[in-house]
């Protein structure tokens, strides 16, 4: 009996401990992907995936600032308690869902087509990008093992992604980068690129934790 209440007690204080974590999801059949799953914790852990029934294809660490962005946007949507959806006959853009789990292992979500609010929009666009930041990943890491050629065209797109500003958790790329940088079975073109991605990359991750923090 007191093994039982012992264990209770620990499974509550489990759930009291979790950390906060925002969940978007988006089923769209007959995009690619149809469907993505990402979580982001309070800490910044972030995973991704492409197939419900899958574990998770990447899993990264996203930036305390843009982590504390998103959180900001989640809570001035009152994490969830009312309803997105604008109501107007637009076309399907996909089934998308917010979803918040608390420290105190209450959830809250929304499920939503089209909203007219600012903020959601401003977090749907914030999840769109880490959900292209992550499949550029994917087709790196894939380039780079399995189709030398295709390296550069997908450096170029990560290229793209971070001059626009819209590339998440950029040292998850750094490893790929150095490979890249470092093997010459890989064109010259892409190896130098890739040198010049992950100085970039890594610099501006050191300038970041030089800065005070006000």
């Amino acid at each position: 009996m007191k093994r039982a209440v012992l264990v209770a007690l620990f499974c509550a204080c489990a759930v009291w401990a979790a950390t906060p974590r925002l969940i978007f999801t988006k089923s769209f059949p007959g995009s690619n992907p149809p469907y993505v799953f990402i979580s982001l914790d309070r800490d910044g852990a972030l995973q991704y995936k492409e197939d419900p029934k899958d574990q998770p294809l990447v899993s990264a660490q996203l930036p305390e600032t843009d982590t504390a962005d998103i959180f900001d946007i989640a809570e001035r949507l009152q994490f969830f308690k009312q309803p997105l959806e604008s109501g107007l006959k637009v076309a399907n853009t996909g089934k998308k869902t917010f979803r918040y789990e608390g420290a105190d292992g209450v959830a809250t979500e929304v499920v939503f087509n089209y909203s007219l609010d600012p903020n959601a929009k401003a977090l749907w666009d914030r999840f769109e990008q880490i959900a292209d930041s992550e499949r550029a990943y994917l087709d790196l890491d894939r380039t780079a093992h399995f189709d030398k050629l295709g390296v550069n065209d997908a450096l170029a797109e990560i290229e793209s992604l971070w001059l626009r500003k819209q590339l998440a958790a950029p040292l998850q790329f750094v490893p790929l980068l150095t490979r890249v940088a470092n093997h010459e079975s890989y064109m010259h073109l892409a190896r130098e690129r890739a040198a010049r991605l992950k100085d970039e990359f890594t610099g501006v991750s050191q300038s970041a934790a030089a800065s005070p923090k006000k």
